[in-house]
Parts: C-alpha cells; structure tokens; sequence
C-alpha cells in the first residue's frame, strides 16, 4: 500500500516537472518565429529601398542633371554661369549692321573734311558741295560752272584737277559702290542730244570715265540719267534752274547693292517716249 503510494508521488512529481519545462518549448518557438519575422521585414527594406533609390536616380537624371558621388547632381553642384546668353540671329544681325554703318560714317567723315578743305583752298564752294545721307557720301558738281559747257557731255579743261582729287579721295574707302547721276533743268534744248535723259545720262557716263582713267575700278561704278525729275531748287528762276544742272558722286554704304553694273550703264528711270519732247 505504501509503495503504491510512493510509486504515484514519483510519477506525480515527474510529470509537473515535465509541465513546468514545456513552457520553454513555447518560448523558443515564438523567438524563432520573431527571429524569421524580423529576417524577413529586413530583407523586404532592403529591396525597396534599392528600388526606390534606383527610381530616386531615374527621376533626378531625367530631371535634375546627371547623378553626381554624395548624391548631388550637376545642377546644384554647378555654380551659376557668369557669361551672357548667346545673342539671337536676329539681334547679332542688327549689331553687324549697326557697326557698319557706324565705320561707314566715320569714313564719310574723314573723306568729306579732306574734300572740304580742297574745296576752300580752291575757292570752289559754289561749284561743289559735299554732304551725308543715308545713301553715303555725295559729292555735288554744278555742270555749268566747271563740268560742261551748256547742252554739251564733252568736259571742260578746269575739271580735271577737281576729278582728280575727287578720285584720290574715293580711292580711301576702296570696294565701295559708286553712282553717278546726271541731272538737268526741264527747259527744251536741240542739237547733238534729243532729250535730257540722253543729255544727263551721257554726262554721268563721262565722269564714270573719267574716274576710270584716274583708277577706279571700273566693276565699282554706275552712270545713271534721270534728266529733270529730281530738282533740288526752283526751275521758276535762272539760279535755281543752274543748281539742278548739276552731276552727283555718291559713295554708297556697304548695304547699298541695289546699283547699275559696268561704267556705261544707261538706267533711264522712265521710258525716253513716254517723257516731254527735246529738253534741256
């Protein structure tokens, strides 16, 4: 009976032990658990964030400039650019055009005062004049007083020292076009010339010729008649009628290619027919 008793408290006693160490089975199962739940969350971070880095690298190229070492990209590394735009087409154009004209002036300048002062030491102020417009320079000669004799083209003795220094003169801006322009009065003439137009256009020829023989390049002049369609005084009275006689040099501006080619060229603006019978 005793021994019965003590056989049951032996298994009693090992089977609380039994109970009190299973406890420890539970535990290490749940660690375990825990230990691949927190494996797993690492790794999981890990992908994404190599995936977001990757797309944080895309979006900053396509946007930012290229990736740079310590995360900076180009445009926030980069100082600003101190050196000014490029300019347009447009607006280089416009300032090409614009230092021409300004060298084109200073020329005119130049050559003007030089014409000026031979005119005073010559006592010619009535017979020449000089002036700058916007075609160039113009050199003006009164045909009666030094060029030609009255409904003639043949030129005068005393105007070829004046020729001669006048052609000195263009020869310092050299390439430049030349026009020459005959011009007369509206009153009728006869003799060797029908009409003004062949009268102005002959002597504008005939000055083209004469600058040739001094050396101008013959390819850099025009001869043009425009007989009495551009008075520059009065036809009412004799003086103002003389002024319109006249033959004017123009040395153009580099921009003026709208020009007669050759020495002898006969631009007569409006047909000889359609114009007033025989005019002086």
């Amino acid at each position: 009976m005793a021994g019965r008793r003590a056989s049951r408290r032996r298994r009693a006693a090992h089977a609380e032990h039994e109970n009190e160490e299973r406890w420890l089975l539970t535990y290490s199962d749940m660690i375990t658990l825990l230990m691949a739940l927190f494996i797993v969350m690492f790794a999981i971070s890990n992908v994404n964030k190599s995936k977001l880095e990757a797309l944080r690298q895309s979006l900053e190229q396509a946007f930012s400039g290229a990736i740079l070492p310590g995360g900076h990209t180009v445009r926030q590394v980069a100082p600003p650019s101190r050196s000014p735009a490029p300019p347009q087409a447009g607006q280089a154009q416009s300032e090409l055009v614009e230092n021409q004209i300004q060298r084109d002036d200073a020329d005119f300048r130049e050559i003007k005062r030089r014409l000026d002062r031979y005119i005073h030491a010559h006592h010619l102020e009535r017979e020449v004049r000089t002036l700058i417009d916007e075609r160039g320079l113009m050199i003006r000669l009164l045909t009666d007083r030094i060029l030609f004799d009255s409904g003639s083209a043949e030129l005068k003795s005393q105007s070829a020292p004046l020729l001669s220094a006048v052609a000195d003169m263009l020869k310092l801006r050299a390439g430049l076009p030349i026009s020459v322009e005959g011009h007369t009065d509206p009153v009728p003439i006869s003799g060797r010339y029908p009409s003004n137009w062949e009268l102005s256009t002959a002597r504008a020829a005939r000055v083209v010729r004469a600058l040739v023989a001094r050396g101008i390049p013959a390819q850099s002049l025009s001869a043009t008649g425009y007989a009495w369609l551009h008075p520059i005084a009065s036809n009412a009275t004799p003086a103002g009628r003389a002024r319109n006689r006249r033959v004017e040099i123009v040395l153009l501006r580099s921009g003026l290619a709208q020009r007669q080619t050759g020495p002898l060229t006969n631009a007569l603006r409006v047909s000889i027919t359609q114009g007033a019978g025989a005019t002086r």
